[in-house]
């Protein structure tokens, strides 16, 4: 059969209208798509524990897929368990929040009024009680859109988690489908693009976790060490706020210096700033490299706009995703013929080989950079 061979504008127009298309389908299929790549990540993840169940401890594919599901609930419940009673000592203070803030907002505006030589009538404080009544009266809105938001979490999660039991359940028929879906001399190019997908995609999500862990952990001990209210919520907010490349830290920062700012004046609130500063210092240079490693080499530029598209199509969990799938079409694109230069642009460039760095612990126990 004779090729057809299209001019450039052409296939421009077929690209751009294939990828309008594929956007406006990953919107239609938030509620199913979100879930299920969720479940990919979560299945490379469980993937080695499954396997152990069931070579070394003789486990039935079924029971081991079920105990790999359940130790991931597990830990998201001891996770969710910690952060919800964080903020139900916050809901608490509340009020004594609110006050604290209005009698900030009013400390400025003396100020500015003694300093800058304005009218103090013609100064309205932004937090009066008549806006304080018109916010009490939008109570039920905003409770109604909680509770609406949480059921959408609930449900996003119980889609997780079955997702994961399915993937993990019947992997070797997903595998078999993937090997036999394609050419025969393709079948170990695609093996291989599979295997490498299932390596690093599982040491980038586990390092994440570790990572998350760590920078919780030095946060909650800085952050009670210098006496800060609501060390834990903090510790925990900057932590999982972290997995997102960029855009998190900052909105950690934000968060936290705003509570701090409301339950302890703006020393504090500094004080805050400058050890979320030490802390992502330590995490850029040394966490980062050490734990998670290099394997998934995505530029700034469009990991940073991956993530304002993952915003844009699937909101925050488009961020936390935008990443790790980036490095999977990273991987596809340098093992197919034709596609080579896109893996190029999504990488970092050729770089001179720098030398391992290792860190001693002790005279036996010593920890190595990542590959």
């Amino acid at each position: 059969m004779k090729e057809i061979s299209l001019p450039f504008v052409a296939k421009l127009a077929l690209v751009l209208l294939s990828i309008i298309m594929l956007g406006y389908l990953a919107i239609l299929g938030k509620s199913l798509l979100a879930p299920l790549l969720f479940s990919l990540l979560m299945a490379f993840l469980l993937l080695p524990f499954a396997n152990f169940l069931e070579r070394k401890l003789s486990f039935g594919r079924s029971i081991a897929t079920i105990t790999a599901v359940i130790l991931m609930i597990a830990v998201l419940y001891g996770i969710l368990y910690f952060l919800g009673n964080q903020i139900g000592e916050l809901w608490a203070d509340w009020p004594l929040l609110v006050k604290q803030v209005t009698k900030a907002f009013d400390d400025i505006r003396h100020w500015a009024v003694a300093t800058f030589h304005l009218n103090l009538d013609k100064m309205k404080s932004p937090l009066t009680m008549d806006n304080a009544e018109k916010a009490l009266a939008t109570s039920a809105t905003i409770i109604g859109t909680t509770l609406i938001t949480l059921s959408s979490s609930l449900l996003f999660l119980a889609f997780t988690l079955l997702f994961t039991f399915f993937i993990l359940n019947y992997r070797r028929l997903l595998f078999t489908f993937l090997t036999t879906v394609f050419a025969e001399e393709h079948k170990t190019k695609v093996v291989e693009i599979v295997s490498q997908i299932q390596s690093i995609i599982r040491k980038y999500v586990s390092g994440l976790f570790l990572q998350m862990l760590i920078v919780s952990t030095l946060m909650i001990v800085t952050l009670s060490l210098f006496g800060v209210k609501y060390a834990i919520l903090l510790g925990l907010i900057a932590g999982i706020f972290n997995i997102i490349p960029y855009l998190g830290i900052s909105t950690a920062l934000l968060i936290s210096a705003l509570i701090t700012f409301a339950t302890a004046g703006a020393a504090k609130a500094l004080l805050v700033i400058l050890v979320f500063v030490g802390v992502h210092t330590i995490d850029g240079n040394i966490l980062m490299p050490l734990v998670v490693g290099s394997k998934v080499k995505i530029n700034a530029l469009f990991a940073f706009i991956g993530i304002i598209v993952g915003e844009m199509i699937w909101g925050i969990s488009g961020m936390f995703l935008c990443i790790p799938y980036l490095a999977m079409l990273k991987i596809i694109f340098e093992r197919v013929d034709g596609l080579q230069p896109w893996g190029a642009l999504l990488g970092e460039g050729h770089k001179t080989p720098r030398k391992r760095r290792t860190y001693r612990i002790t005279k036996k126990i010593k920890l190595e950079d990542a590959e």
